[in-house]
């Protein structure tokens, strides 16, 4: 039995969430165009006949602004101890640059076999992504480099291989039917913050977090916090349409996490400079 854990990293936007989504075979974590959507560590698992694969999905290395992203940071930073294998992508839509090059030299330097995934191949031509797996060979001394789409499934099989090939003999650190360590509550309030990214835009998504307040039977209810009495307007929208139509892209994901049918409650809170407060931080579990 093969088992063991993996970190994946990488700077932010490069698809590290859709892309251990697409390895685990369930969304474990949410996916949008805002940089720095993923705010705390997310073990995603995927199930073999003999392995168990343990993917550590990470916020990307930043600069920290506040206690949030300093928290962030802080996350990324302490999750590379005791890993088995890292898992570092980069996106083939982008140029390889600075910030890739930073990311390497740490993971590189943890003594650890690193694979490479080129990730965002789809509707990219050969050349291109070519050109893109020279440049990403440069980072370092790596195990494997895999072009893949976490969008379109393509490569994800081979790669998934590899990983697992580099993990050592070991238990099931999680049952066959669990695939991420997230509780059902933190699930549901990342799924509604999720739709609240799709439909905003500008600085409102940086300042919105998600708080359930009661799973029942028939009602969930959950709190959507900002910072700001403007960035409320814009949430709750005019005559409560937005607000209406984040609960209704949110409510058939709740239901299907839940098993049953619920109404979406959902209220919007202003919570003033709620990233730069440690004690909110904590209780929202970042």
């Amino acid at each position: 039995m093969r088992s063991g854990f993996v970190a994946v990293a990488g700077r932010p936007n490069v698809g590290k969430s859709t892309l251990v989504n697409a390895l685990c075979g369930d969304k474990v974590a949410i996916t949008s165009r805002v940089p720095n959507t993923t705010r705390r560590r997310i073990f995603g698992v995927a199930n073999g006949p003999d392995w168990q694969l343990v993917l550590a999905d990470l916020p990307g290395f930043q600069r920290p602004m506040d206690a949030l992203t300093e928290k962030m940071q802080e996350t990324v930073d302490g999750s590379f101890e005791d890993v088995d294998v890292v898992l570092l992508v980069v996106s083939a839509r982008d140029r390889i640059g600075a910030g890739d090059r930073f990311v390497a030299r740490r993971v590189f330097s943890l003594g650890v076999p690193v694979i490479i995934a080129v990730n965002k191949i789809d509707r990219l031509k050969h050349g291109h992504v070519a050109s893109q797996m020279k440049a990403a060979a440069t980072l370092g001394d790596f195990h494997a480099l895999h072009p893949v789409s976490a969008l379109t499934k393509d490569g994800i099989g081979a790669l998934r291989d590899d990983l697992v090939q580099l993990l050592p003999e070991g238990p099931r650190y999680f049952p066959l039917e669990q695939t991420t360590d997230l509780t059902t509550g933190s699930r549901i309030a990342e799924v509604v913050r999720e739709k609240a990214l799709h439909l905003t835009r500008d600085e409102v998504p940086h300042a919105i977090t998600v708080e359930v307040d009661e799973i029942g039977d028939k009602v969930v209810r959950a709190f959507v916090l900002v910072e700001t009495e403007s960035q409320k307007g814009i949430l709750v929208g005019k005559k409560g349409a937005m607000i209406r139509e984040i609960g209704s892209r949110a409510r058939p994901e709740v239901e299907k996490l839940l098993g049953h049918p619920v109404f979406l409650e959902l209220v919007v809170k202003v919570r003033p400079k709620w990233r730069r407060d440690p004690k909110m931080l904590e209780r929202l579990g970042l």
